[in-house]
């Protein structure tokens, strides 16, 4: 766990994860020495990493599909590190429940998403069944999700000080033409969400001007989205919870809305599969886990099944991989981006 200073860092990044040190600091209370210092041992720790992550359209070929895993009683490790050897799983977890193992699949530019899910997973050594669920639309997606503990006025203060689009609008904006340069930029904001303009021109050998024009472009049209890369039980949320539910169908977009909205939502989105919604939140403990299930879940309209299953291990998440299901390992860059046309 991390002290209340730590936590006010992580908070304040969440929000403004490009804003100066020196400013977060005035913002929250500290001296800039006190947070630069703080923010230094978190990533030097390999708990906190600032990075990017690229909307789907960017990266990938199609939407993604979440994916369970039924293994082999023994082999759900050893099919974890199979799956780490396969550039298109996002994320990877070790679950409770009907399967072993829950993971998140993105098609990459020449993924062939039929022989990925059809024959290539399916015979891994260790797995006996698989189910993919097609992504249909994402109410919440993971850098979306917020440590609730800074005070209103701090949180307006960090918000004036994002340079990126939040998630609706991200979603609602086209996303430009990349051409070489923007393709360079990206590359080095998913590596590293704050990287600076001058940076960027120094690597591609183009002036800080036109860098900075780049930079921003990506940002605000929400091709990179900056944020805080942190396992949730280091900030008091010890439980994850994944939670497919059977929703009438015309109740979806309501159920969406509210659950995407819900403060332990990380990722909520629609399915293409035997449920229509799938929900991954994180929880502070079981009451409030089982608050949730019975006051939020049990006063939605429409709701005609639910299945839920329990993290009891993250092994990776944004293509990071987990040392210890805390410690942020190496990232894993050819998974990331297309090659550029020249």
């Amino acid at each position: 766990m991390l002290d209340d200073t730590d936590l006010d860092i992580v908070a304040a990044l969440q929000i403004a994860p490009r804003g100066p040190v020196n400013v977060i600091a005035e913002i929250i209370g500290l001296k800039p020495s006190t947070a630069s210092r703080r923010m230094a041992n978190l990533q030097d720790r390999g708990v906190l990493r600032m990075i990017a992550s690229a909307r789907w359209t960017v990266l990938t070929s199609g939407n993604p599909y979440v994916v369970w895993i039924k293994c082999t009683p023994g082999k759900s490790l050893a099919v974890a590190e199979e799956l780490k050897k396969v550039p298109e799983v996002q994320s990877i977890m070790l679950t409770t429940g009907l399967t072993d193992l829950y993971c998140t699949v993105y098609p990459l530019p020449d993924t062939d998403v039929n022989h990925l899910l059809m024959t290539q997973l399916p015979s891994i050594p260790g797995i006996d069944s698989i189910r993919s669920d097609l992504v249909l639309r994402a109410a919440r997606e993971g850098f979306g999700w917020r440590l609730h503990r800074l005070r209103e006025e701090q949180r307006e203060k960090l918000s004036a000080l994002a340079d990126y689009l939040p998630d609706a609008d991200a979603a609602a904006r086209p996303a430009p033409d990349l051409g070489p340069i923007e393709y360079g930029a990206l590359a080095m904001l998913l590596e590293d969400g704050r990287v600076s303009s001058a940076q960027v021109a120094r690597e591609l050998e183009i002036s800080t001007s036109s860098a900075y024009r780049v930079v921003q472009g990506l940002l605000e049209s929400g091709t990179a989205r900056p944020r805080a890369e942190i396992e949730p039980a280091l900030l008091g949320f010890p439980l994850t919870a994944l939670i497919t539910l059977e929703i009438q169908p015309q109740h979806i977009p309501a159920v969406l809305n509210y659950l995407g909205s819900h403060e332990s939502s990380r990722y909520t989105v629609m399915t293409a599969g035997p449920s229509s919604v799938f929900y991954h939140g994180v929880f502070s403990g079981e009451d409030s886990l089982a608050d949730f299930v019975t006051n939020d879940i049990g006063a939605l309209p429409g709701v005609s099944g639910l299945n839920m299953s329990m993290v009891l291990r993250v092994l990776r998440r944004q293509w990071i991989d987990r040392e210890d299901g805390f410690v942020l390992g190496r990232r894993h860059q050819a998974a990331m981006l297309p090659t550029p046309s020249s």
